[in-house]
């Protein structure tokens, strides 16, 4: 009966095989694997966790052994409704196909489906079920056949690979734009975060005066809200709502009882029930990261490199040049380190939104009269641009003892402004959380993939920058070319290409090499 099973999925295996050798090539279409298991978490607005083999939960890769995580593609090609996956080892490196049968294997179908949904293999489920899963049972859990497999679906390897760049706003308001300047504009009303005519792309946040436990009003802001769209997407909106927040599709309000994805229109959504975080993935592979502690919201924006050099706001001109972050939208642009506290304040105010624009929601009478009948920067609010430590201030001892390292003094700030040793840590988490995010997504040189010499052996699975791999031979054979290769910064493999030759062939080779020397000289 084993056998026989066994022959049976044999032949099913063929018949797949024989069936792709006639569909079109989808390989070409995918985008490039981030090159290392920080940045594939890290590009949550392209790539999500594949559930099968998720790190957080103990690493079951059945599908992908020697793997501990692997991600998918959020979208699918749009010309073919592929997708990718890509899979690592435990020290975080990609595990390629080529080196392993653990290795990412991408598919002919992506799971959620692609418009227009109706046939294969853009059928959500059923065509990636039906391409891509039931085959690898057939080919390399039923038979031995896995080599046909992996040959249909091999590898990308991640030399293309760029990873997005990550702004944030955070604590009271604190901004990290993407090209690294760092500016606190603590304004009430509401504000373009990003604006960019490419994909017509559209973040706005919404500042409101932080208050105090017993009610009393302070002279800083924090985030209430941030909406967002792109292209002709669902407006999604996610505001604070008591201790948690709280997210609108379209003006109304999304309950996450019962599941924690949602493909919407234009984008796809996850949080969790009474979510302290979300996540909201838009077609371009941008994202907009959301997340509460101690009552204080964070936004984090990533963006493909598409979008260089075509986006406004508070978050900057993503060009790689700091100093042009600090814009009027009218392209005034002031020098950042001679601006003082009160000039950037006043630059950064004129990037409230016109009415006609706003992405958000007045569902309140409080909300009516705040923000959307008055002016949408409030011009009577001025913040308080620092704060005296006092040695008297009961709350400085305890906020010199944890404001420390990078981030102190905005830790100090939030602290005593807030009047909060718990919002003064907040900040720091956050400060902590983005230069995390940013280590993460710093660019990796790959060389790409090299096999081991016919005959011979390669120890070493990693291609990227400053990696070494060495090579030997089987015994009978002799080894011409190098036996290391290194990585270099130009992203090419140093030395020559090994190979592993008979004595009979070695000869040959030397004669051929004394002949070639002799005719130089």
């Amino acid at each position: 009966l084993e056998q026989a099973s066994s022959a049976w999925a044999r032949d099913r295996c063929l018949q797949w095989d024989a069936l792709e050798s006639k569909l079109p090539n989808f390989l070409d279409k995918l985008m490039d694997c981030p090159c290392t298991l920080a940045q594939a978490r890290a590009d949550s607005g392209r790539f999500h966790t594949d559930y099968t083999c998720d790190i957080e939960r103990g690493s079951v890769c059945t599908y992908h052994p020697g793997s501990v995580h692997c991600v998918r593609s959020v979208q699918a090609s749009p010309s073919d409704g592929s997708g990718q996956q890509c899979c690592y080892d435990s020290v975080g490196d990609l595990v390629l196909t080529w080196d392993s049968v653990g290795g990412s294997t991408p598919d002919r179908a992506h799971d959620w489906g692609a418009p227009p949904y109706r046939t294969p293999p853009r059928i959500p489920g059923y065509s990636h079920w039906l391409y891509d899963v039931t085959s690898f049972f057939y080919c390399c859990l039923w038979s031995d056949l896995c080599h046909l497999y992996l040959n249909r679906r091999p590898s990308s390897g991640c030399r293309n690979y760029r990873p997005p760049r990550a702004a944030a706003v955070l604590g009271s308001l604190h901004f990290r734009t993407f090209d690294g300047l760092r500016y606190t504009f603590s304004g009430r009303g509401e504000y373009d975060l990003v604006r960019s005519p490419h994909r017509a792309l559209s973040v706005q946040v919404r500042a409101e005066r932080v208050k105090l436990e017993n009610g009393t009003l302070v002279r800083a802001t924090r985030l209430a809200s941030v909406a967002m769209r792109e292209n002709s997407s669902d407006v999604i909106e996610v505001r604070l709502q008591g201790e948690h927040l709280q997210v609108l599709r379209n003006k109304s309000i999304l309950p996450f009882s019962e599941q924690s994805w949602m493909d919407l229109q234009g984008e796809a959504l996850q949080a969790a029930p009474s979510p302290q975080n979300v996540t909201v993935m838009f077609s371009s592979g941008a994202a907009v990261e959301l997340r509460l502690d101690e009552g204080t919201m964070t936004s984090t924006v990533l963006l493909p490199a598409e979008f260089s050099n075509k986006t406004r706001g508070l978050l900057g001109q993503m060009n790689s040049n700091p100093s042009d972050d600090l814009v009027t939208p009218a392209g005034n642009v002031a020098s950042s380190a001679n601006a003082t506290l009160e000039e950037i304040f006043t630059i950064a105010s004129e990037w409230n939104i016109s009415k006609a624009s706003s992405l958000f929601t007045y569902d309140s009478r409080y909300l009516l009269d705040s923000y959307f009948l008055p002016p949408s920067h409030d011009s009577a609010f001025v913040p308080a641009f620092s704060l005296p430590e006092k040695p008297d201030d009961p709350l400085v001892a305890d906020m010199l003892s944890v404001c420390l390292g990078e981030g102190a003094q905005l830790c100090k700030h939030d602290t005593l402004i807030t009047r909060s040793l718990a919002g003064g840590n907040a900040t720091l988490r956050a400060l902590r959380s983005h230069r995390a995010l940013m280590e993460a997504l710093e660019p990796v040189a790959s060389c790409g993939w090299l096999p081991a010499p016919r005959n011979g052996k390669k120890n070493g699975t990693r291609y990227l920058q400053g990696s070494t791999l060495s090579f030997t031979c089987n015994g009978g054979y002799v080894l011409y070319g190098s036996t290391e290769r290194t990585c270099e910064e130009k992203r090419a493999w140093s030395g020559l290409q090994t190979h592993c030759v008979t004595g009979e062939l070695s000869n040959m080779k030397m004669v051929k090499m004394s002949l070639y020397c002799a005719k130089e000289r």
